[in-house]
């Protein structure tokens, strides 16, 4: 058994998944997306990430960018909210990232409109950005980071000719509608960090805003 001292326990495990990835994935993405990436595994310890995580259209330089221009982060989990890093999310940009998917305006608008609260939060997320908007006169960039419901991208897409989002991450996990909501995210060309196929989930969310938030830290 190794003797490790628990600051090193987080370098030592980006040190054995780095020498057991495929020599070639480590070559295919930049330094920065590779971090990304990598950090994807080390929260899964799953391996087909560095096989399954599409970065679309300046990806990195444009969350990079959001996050440095006071956007609005909206999660589509508790999970993936609690997960991400406030130290330096809301500590060194100020930033509180929000998740609706329990509020209570949230519950009323989907029973309502007969619709999930997943799709639910995504109006209301587009309401209360426009509202910032227009107390703050200014342009402010709008995130959806996205783990758990296909639903949400679905209704991302069906709202694009009124609202067109700075940034996505997709990362919905499961078998309904997982794979073809992602590929509605594709087809956008919105800038965005994919997970492809089935995989994702609310803790990848977060292992991949914490990576580029990291990276900002530095």
């Amino acid at each position: 058994m190794l003797e490790i001292k628990p600051e090193d326990i987080e370098k030592k495990s980006f040190e054995i998944l780095t020498s057991k990835m495929d020599e070639n994935r480590l070559k295919f993405y930049t330094e920065d997306e590779l971090l990304v990436v990598k950090r994807t595994i080390h929260t899964t310890a799953d391996f087909d990430y560095q096989y399954n995580v599409i970065f679309q259209n300046n990806a990195l330089q444009t969350l990079k960018d959001c996050i440095q221009s006071d956007a609005m982060i909206f999660t589509d989990t508790n999970m993936a909210l609690s997960g991400i890093n406030k130290r330096i999310l809301t500590g060194k940009f100020g930033i509180e990232p929000l998740c609706l998917i329990a509020d209570e305006k949230t519950i009323e608008f989907a029973k309502k409109n007969e619709t999930t609260r997943a799709n639910a939060a995504i109006d209301l997320a587009y309401q209360m950005h426009k509202e910032k908007e227009a107390l703050t006169g200014k342009k402010i960039p709008i995130v959806f980071a996205v783990g758990n419901a296909p639903t949400a991208l679905i209704r991302i897409n069906e709202l694009l000719d009124k609202y067109k989002p700075d940034f996505i991450i997709a990362a919905p996990v499961g078998f309904v509608n997982v794979i073809e909501a992602k590929e509605l995210v594709k087809q956008s060309n919105i800038p965005a960090i994919i997970c492809d196929g089935n995989k994702g989930g609310s803790n990848v969310c977060a292992a991949i805003i914490n990576a580029v938030l990291l990276q900002l830290a530095k």
